[in-house]
């Protein structure tokens, strides 16, 4: 049970003078359940946009919780011998590996397709 007077959690919140006005949370966004790798369709392309002219090749389309999105970039990042990031449902692997991360995402039961 929370207490009234926990504060913290109601920071930013304008004062209200009703005597009646009950605080109440948004309730929190569930994330995903993870699918299995071959209900994946993950969509492997190369993004310039808004990276200094730099390549980075791009994962799309994950269905799944955050932990998970961020153990299969991870693994992507080494086998490739490269960084990136795993973030807001995308995968970001620094450099133009299009065919390579298309060929482990298949190796690993996932339903991958080569994009541009």
């Amino acid at each position: 049970m929370k207490a009234d007077n926990d504060w913290k959690q109601r920071l930013g919140v304008v004062y209200s003078t009703n005597p009646d006005f009950a605080y109440s949370e948004e309730p929190s966004v569930e994330e995903a359940e993870t699918l299995e790798p071959s209900r994946q369709r993950l969509i492997v392309s190369i993004d310039r946009r808004n990276r200094g002219g730099k390549q980075v090749t791009l994962v799309t389309g994950f269905v799944g919780t955050q932990d998970d999105l961020a153990a299969l970039g991870k693994t992507l990042k080494v086998k490739c011998g490269v960084g990136g990031s795993a973030k807001d449902g995308e995968i970001t692997v620094q450099g133009d590996f299009r065919d390579r991360v298309t060929a482990l995402l298949r190796e690993m039961g996932y339903n991958a397709k080569r994009g541009n």
